[in-house]
């Protein structure tokens, strides 16, 4: 059970990240300053660093814990079900807040987006973990698998983006995990 104190920080760490998505989307993120930042919030400049190293921290705060939402959803699906059926049930119910606000900041923002695909490099790390513990797969496997669920996503983003999000969102992810599907993964029944 996690303490008062350690939810009280969470809590603020999350204020503080939704006061400065609101300024970065307003203004930019280049232009939004901590000092900015620290003056929403209603905190000094000094308690803002308490919480964030950088400025840059406080918009991966949100991908983290997106990530460690998806990561426990994931660990929580049934064994029975698959790699790539477990993959494809998580993530299509998290695909809109995968391309949410922040992942446009980011896409836009040249600054954040090296550090972004790091990040997302560790995160689907952490997916290929869970997928070899749950299924019994090896590392090349369990890592295939997650690279393939990461290309459809990806791919259904970019498609929904294309067509102005005029269509379903999940149908694109729908189609693509059938268009992905990795030969380690074959369809229930093939």
């Amino acid at each position: 059970m996690t303490g008062l104190r350690e939810r009280t920080r969470r809590a603020v760490t999350m204020q503080l990240a939704d006061v400065a998505m609101e300024l970065f989307t307003s203004r930019g993120f280049d232009e939004t300053t901590v000092e900015d930042i620290a003056q929403a919030a209603g905190i000094s400049k000094r308690s803002f660093f308490r919480y964030f190293p950088t400025k840059e921290d406080v918009v991966f705060e949100g991908v983290h814990a997106l990530g460690d939402d998806i990561v426990e959803e994931l660990s929580g699906q049934p064994s029975d079900l698959g790699p790539w059926e477990a993959l494809h049930a998580v993530l299509r119910d998290w695909s809109q807040e995968i391309t949410d606000e922040r992942h446009r900041l980011i896409a836009s923002t040249p600054a954040l987006r090296a550090r972004f695909h790091q990040t997302r490099d560790d995160i689907r790390r952490q997916f290929a973990d869970v997928v070899q513990r749950k299924f019994g797969l090896d590392v090349l496997a369990a890592e295939l698998v997650t690279a393939c669920a990461a290309a459809a996503l990806d791919s259904a983003s970019r498609e929904w983006h294309r067509l102005g999000g005029k269509t379903e969102r999940a149908e694109l992810v729908d189609r693509a995990f059938a268009l992905a599907r990795p030969a380690c993964c074959p369809a229930p029944g093939a």
